[in-house]
């Protein structure tokens, strides 16, 4: 066949990559030809910018025009200035933009970017070390028509000359009239007001989440949620406990609560994490036919068995359910709520401890859609299922499995997950102490496994691995006990490998590090934390040999002084310490410039 016969116009090459996994898997692509080149760089719609990459921005602006969501990680104040100037001279679409984790908000930077990109529509600001009302009425001066807006767990709080209050976020209601969703998490300060004028002034919102808001009662929550009762996802936590006349410190859900809940009647997300609620409540919801496919009641008390039948039997167009910590959860009545879950997709129930195999297996069995199954810290492998029970159950939707910290997970058991569960893409078996030979043969079984967590795994084996494992690319082995040996062979059958963790491993050598390196030619980044024995030439070695990678944590014996992190960098890696190791570096760092100030204004004085 000829080339001319199989040339594709370029508008099916684009359709044919969108059914492929995002970033990085657009890198093989991007190399086979210009034209596949050219594609991949269009069809890339995010980047995270953070020091390192800085250098580099016009360069990359360049090359990935279609660029709409940025994401700015941890900057100096003066460097997310002078980023922000340089992306309002920058002709990219953006309409997404995450400033989280940063000192504070620079208003000049923003003020100028917002000249040139009026119409951003989500912005997330959470985490700053410092939120003021100032920057509310800033951010609602700036972006008029943002519909997505994060301002979740400001690190201010308790020290702040003006934290943010209900001022500020009632100016901010009013400045921004297509607001479809809000989080305001951690604002300690905020009370009924604040979510009361969000729902009078914000004819468009959908969503509210105000996690950790102590300040916000059921009376202020019923009032302003009547105002929206649009409303399609409400999200709130530590509810429902206060006092009651004559009753001191009883938790309660008032009836005005509830009959403004049930007023939302196109609600499709209910988030009540660790709230005092009640059966009535999930029963009322249930009677008036809420829509709900969403539900979270994790870590939630005084609700039982029955409200939770009732509203499932009622609500069976549930997707998302989490009920983690239930105390009143057994397998038997988790096999009779799957009768209800037909369209499940994921469900956690960890910490629920007296879950067993039954439990995971009735809802492998009875939930044909389910996409995502989470039962940490469970009893999953005490009890064992037998083979007659297990034959015949297949279920190829199922592609992740968390069962970290289930301490009576043994082989057995997951070689029995592995022969229902052959879909699985993601699996995590974390601080699952006696797994040893078995996860051989789940790797064996599923073919599609893709990220593999054996974190803390002290008995795992996997000398037995004797054949190619083409899909792996993450592997986590940090506070195992593998050795040179078994990073032998994991060098050879998960040689397509992108990320791997070592940390704490203290039996790993720079021999089984460098082994690794030549063989998993696709390698982006890999953890050496506390890995003593790795000495500090390796790290050279490994920027130098493996072109592909990205980023390296550097063994303990690493000394990124002399520049060595700048050099390293321009071969396009980033070396970094450990987080306590960095802080140490820092901390010496400043005493060392203190001292040399010290000693020039001593000899000025001479």
């Amino acid at each position: 066949m000829s080339e001319e016969e199989l040339h594709l116009p370029r508008e099916c090459w684009e359709l044919v990559f969108k059914f492929l996994k995002p970033i990085p898997h657009y890198e093989p692509l991007s190399l086979v030809s210009t034209q596949f080149l050219s594609i991949t760089n269009l069809l890339r719609s995010s980047l995270t910018i953070s020091n390192p990459t800085l250098p580099f921005l016009p360069n990359l602006f360049r090359r990935f025009p279609s660029i709409t969501s940025l994401h700015i990680t941890r900057l100096h104040h003066s460097h997310l200035y002078t980023l922000l100037l340089q992306l309002s001279r920058a002709a990219l679409p953006l309409q997404s933009l995450n400033l989280s984790c940063h000192p504070s908000l620079p208003s000049n930077g923003l003020r100028a970017f917002a000249r040139k990109i009026p119409t951003l529509k989500s912005l997330t600001c959470s985490h700053m070390a410092c939120l003021r009302n100032a920057d509310l009425l800033l951010i609602g001066d700036c972006f008029p028509f943002l519909e997505h807006l994060d301002l979740s767990f400001p690190e201010n709080n308790d020290n702040s000359p003006d934290p943010v209050s209900d001022f500020g976020v009632k100016a901010l209601s009013l400045a921004l009239p297509k607001l479809r969703s809000v989080n305001l998490s951690g604002n300690y300060f905020i009370s009924d007001t604040s979510i009361l004028s969000l729902c009078k002034n914000c004819e468009l919102l959908e969503e509210i989440i105000i996690f950790e808001c102590h300040f916000i009662t059921q009376r202020g929550i019923a009032s302003a949620i009547r105002e929206r009762p649009c409303l399609r996802s409400f999200c709130v936590s530590n509810f429902g406990y206060g006092t009651k006349k004559g009753d001191i410190a009883r938790p309660y859900v008032t009836s005005d609560f509830i009959s403004a809940l049930v007023g939302l009647k196109g609600l499709t997300c209910l988030d009540l994490s660790c709230s005092s609620i009640s059966d009535e409540l999930l029963c009322c919801v249930a009677e008036e036919g809420i829509p709900l496919k969403k539900l979270v009641l994790q870590g939630c008390c005084n609700y039982t068995y029955v409200g939770v039948l009732c509203l499932l039997s009622s609500c069976q167009s549930m997707e998302h359910l989490d009920l983690q910590n239930t105390e009143f959860l057994c397998d038997r009545r988790v096999e009779v709520l799957c009768e209800f879950l037909g369209n499940l997709v994921s469900i956690n129930v960890s910490g629920c401890r007296t879950l067993t195999d039954l439990a995971l297996l009735a809802l492998i069995k009875n939930c044909p859609l389910l996409n995502e199954i989470k039962m940490e810290a469970t009893d999953v492998g005490k009890k064992g299922v037998d083979e007659e029970l297990v034959k015949g159950i297949v279920n190829y939707r199922v592609k992740s499995l968390y069962l970290g910290r289930n301490s009576w997970l043994r082989d057995e058991s997951v070689e029995m997950i592995a022969s229902v569960c052959p879909s699985l893409e993601v699996l995590d078996l974390s601080s699952c102490c006696d797994i040893s030979e078995g996860v051989v043969e789940v790797l064996r079984r599923c073919s599609e496994v893709r990220n593999l967590s054996l974190a803390f795994c002290s008995g795992v084996k996997l000398k037995g691995l004797e054949f190619e494992v083409p899909k792996l690319e993450e592997l986590n082995l940090s506070g195992s006990r593998v050795d040179d040996e078994t990073l032998s062979v994991i060098s050879k059958c998960c040689r397509w490998l992108l990320h791997l963790d070592l940390e704490n491993c203290y039996k790993v050598t720079g021999n089984g590090v460098r082994e690794v390196v030549e063989n998993c030619r696709r390698l982006r980044e890999i953890n050496l934390v506390s890995c003593c024995e790795v000495e500090a030439s390796v790290v050279a070695l490994m920027v130098f040999s493996r072109p592909s990678l990205r980023r390296i944590m550097a063994p303990p014996s690493f000394d990124l002084g002399g520049g060595q992190r700048e050099f390293l960098l321009r071969h396009g890696c980033i070396v970094s310490l450990s987080a306590m190791k960095s802080e140490m570096e820092n901390v010496f760092a400043s005493l060392s410039c203190f001292s040399e100030k010290l000693k020039l204004d001593k000899e000025g004085r001479r």
